[in-house]
């Protein structure tokens, strides 16, 4: 059985053992003696989570320090606009209405015809081999079959409507920034809303060796970089595991942030924010077996402590907060209580993120640990139950 899974199933015995622990005084004395067990496996888990959490703010406010995006050098003019979809008509034709005039180079690559204005519509053939699929496919078909002079090719997802864009600083591959609507339910959104605040830690990706995560659904790569890289590798997370293979073939490669922003769809059901993370996660991992050990080891303990982080942030700092059972020490509770503040200053920096507009949804901060529920439960699915196919989220294809 892989690793990830025996850490995940280590975290369900963690709840299991935290229901006895709380309800201890009820129990017979032959299931008492198992709370020495659950204090263990959540110590555990607190670790964990709190060295994540101090990594963040390494990566954040010391990596990251004073990181603001270059200027941009070059316009719209220098840019091919690929925006991919299975057969999305209405939801690709909103973002391509949402393109400044000036991009004269759009190209919308589907896996079946449709018709959009504004766009020239290309469909991958069904005889196309790659070893990419998917999505992945798509896009290096567009690589290797669509002309293209300029310098920079970026890639929007279907929904990914460009809210504003004020050039491409001089780099390999440029992040564009993402901003998720809602479209559905309000948990999903929120949920959303916190990896906002979470996010902020890629103004740290440009200083190091190699970004932690990139998010396809914006990003622009230098034609010459696409074309020495490729995207020709089977992987559920083609955006992130391309970064992470430029990183490491290109002597002097590049990463930088746009100030450039798409409003992309938030998931609109719990059921999809589930299969969206349980895909990033299972991609995530099986990607980072390329990378050098170090960053694999980082990149697979994050995956576990949010994972697990609801175990925290439900059930471990409840009860420090209460003296009940767990390690209950003053160096615990402290702990707990910062893993708290730590987790109610993410949403709120999401909050913060969207603007005045939405400052009244800091209103639901105290649902911050329903809301990290909803973020990481389609992490522990895709550690335990990887999916072996790329899933298309479901698109409302309202604003």
């Amino acid at each position: 059985m892989k690793t990830e899974r025996i850490s995940l199933l280590a975290g369900g015995v963690v709840t299991l053992l935290a229901v006895v622990a709380t309800l201890a005084p009820w129990l017979p004395l032959g299931v008492v003696d198992w709370l020495a067990l659950s204090e263990l496996f959540l110590l555990g888990t607190t670790v964990l989570f709190t060295g994540t959490a101090l990594i963040w703010v390494v990566l954040t406010y010391v990596v990251g320090a004073g990181y603001e995006p270059p200027e941009p050098v070059y316009g719209p003019d220098d840019v091919q606009v690929r925006i991919l979809t299975v057969d999305a008509a209405d939801v690709v034709q909103a973002t391509v209405d949402s393109l400044p005039a000036d991009f004269d180079d759009v190209h919308v690559v589907a896996e079946r015809e449709i018709a959009v204005d504004g766009a020239s519509v290309h469909v991958v053939p069904d005889g196309f081999d790659a070893d990419a699929v998917r999505k992945g496919r798509a896009i290096e078909w567009a690589r290797q079959h669509l002309p293209c002079s300029r310098e920079y090719v970026l890639y929007l997802d279907e929904d990914s409507i460009v809210e504003s864009f004020g050039g491409l600083p001089d780099a390999d591959v440029v992040q564009l920034r993402e901003r998720p609507r809602r479209t559905g339910s309000v948990f999903s959104y929120l949920a959303d809303v916190y990896r906002m605040g979470v996010q902020i830690e890629q103004r740290a990706f440009a200083r190091l060796s190699i970004p932690l995560f990139a998010w396809g659904g914006g990003i622009a790569v230098r034609r010459a970089v696409e074309n020495e890289v490729t995207w020709d590798r089977e992987t559920l997370v083609e955006d992130t595991a391309f970064v992470w293979a430029a990183a490491q073939q290109l002597d002097d490669f590049s990463f930088e942030l746009a100030t450039a922003t798409c409003a992309n769809e938030a998931p609109p059901t719990l059921r999809e924010i589930l299969e969206q993370r349980r895909r990033w996660a299972a991609g995530n991992l099986e990607a980072s077996a390329n990378l050098p050990v170090g960053y694999q080891v980082l990149t697979r303990l994050r995956n576990y402590a949010w994972a697990l982080s609801p175990v925290v942030t439900v059930i471990v700092i409840p009860l420090s907060v209460l003296g009940v059972g767990i390690a209950a020490t003053s160096l615990f509770t402290l702990t707990s209580l910062g893993l708290a503040v730590l987790t109610l200053f993410w949403y709120l920096r999401g909050v913060v993120y969207y603007g005045r507009s939405k400052l009244a949804w800091a209103l639901a901060v105290p649902l911050a640990p329903v809301v990290t529920t909803v973020h990481s439960m389609g992490t522990v699915a895709g550690i335990l139950d990887p999916p072996h196919e790329f899933r298309v989220t479901k698109k409302v294809g309202e604003r």
